[in-house]
């Protein structure tokens, strides 16, 4: 069995982990660190819990045998509590400290960029991954088979909407029920953080791309998924798209291409991207559809520790959406 600890166990993607993992048949918790609750049970934290994790409780401390620890602390704590894991212990981080090149080294650390649709067989090579943002994870599942194929030529235009879960447990003025309801806005407009990993990738992955990427994000209405739908330039037909797209996917299992339009909803409580194209004129738009707390957190996070452990990639991650 795989050991493994949470560090950041009160939040919203630490609360999804821990769903995932007392069902993952390869894993074993260990402890889960929270110490904001240390000594509290966690089913009263995490109140969907009652009765499938019993009498744990969160701890000021990780214990130190553990196989890897998922950090799931605010951004900029990683490398903090790093000062206190082993050398020898793996590393996922759902934070956004290490997703940046130049930021992805921590002592003897060298973290890896954790979308397994993009270098899967680096993933599996490694022991410290940084695992991508929930933005970047949808918007990166649209773009990657015209970067893979050198086909970007031209500005990318995004816009996509997410749940309230992606701004995290602690109650802001954006992000509680009063405001979220009956409501939307834009925000960080062409500036939000997950641009830099996106811009990042692509250049990656299409060297001479030098075009710009111009993003929109919005607060939506609804507690958790991202839709996003973005269009660029291009000369191909919509059915030779979708045959790059079913291409590029074929050996990955939880990216699937949709012959007709997608909604969020079919996605809620699965590690799945679905992804849907339109040709208009000289434009493609391609519309891709995740949960945010799953494939743009915890359930790729899963992923990765599957790949690094050399399991089935879809191990404990067959889950069925929550349409209705």
């Amino acid at each position: 069995m795989i050991e493994i600890g949470i560090i950041g166990g009160a939040g919203y993607t630490a609360g999804e982990l821990i769903r995932l993992m007392i069902h993952h048949p390869k894993i074993k918790i260990k402890s889960i660190v929270s110490r904001s609750h240390t000594g509290e049970l966690i089913h009263l934290v995490h109140q969907d819990l009652l009765g499938e994790i019993k009498d744990m409780k969160f701890t000021r401390d990780l214990k130190k045998e553990i196989d890897v620890v998922f950090l799931c602390s605010g951004h900029g704590q990683s490398r903090k509590e790093l000062n206190h894991i082993s050398e020898i212990t793996k590393v996922i981080d759902l934070s956004q400290d290490f997703r940046i090149m130049n930021e992805s080294s921590f002592k003897k650390r060298n973290f890896v960029y954790g979308l397994p649709e993009l270098q899967k067989e680096t993933i599996k090579k490694s022991n410290n991954i940084a695992n991508p943002g929930c933005f970047a994870t949808a918007i990166l599942l649209a773009i990657l088979p015209l970067a893979k194929n050198q086909l970007l030529k031209n500005n990318i235009h995004i816009s996509a909407i997410t749940g309230s879960t992606g701004s995290g447990r602690e109650q802001s003025e954006t992000n509680h029920f009063s405001w979220r309801n009956n409501n939307i806005s834009v925000y960080n407009i062409f500036q939000h953080q997950h641009l830099q990993e996106i811009e990042q990738t692509i250049h990656q992955v299409q060297n001479n791309f030098c075009s710009k990427v111009y993003f929109i994000p919005y607060r939506g209405n609804f507690s958790r998924g991202i839709i996003t739908t973005l269009y660029t330039y291009s000369t191909f037909s919509l059915k030779k798209n979708r045959e790059i797209y079913k291409e590029y996917y074929k050996n990955h299992p939880f990216v699937n291409i949709s012959d007709i339009n997608i909604d969020v909803k079919q996605v809620v409580n699965t590690n799945k991207c679905i992804l849907y194209l339109v040709k208009e004129k000289d434009k493609l738009v391609v519309v891709s559809i995740i949960d945010n707390l799953i494939k743009g957190a915890s359930g790729q996070a899963i992923q990765n520790m599957n790949l690094i452990f050399n399991l089935d990639e879809t191990c404990g991650l067959k889950l069925k959406s929550v349409r209705f």
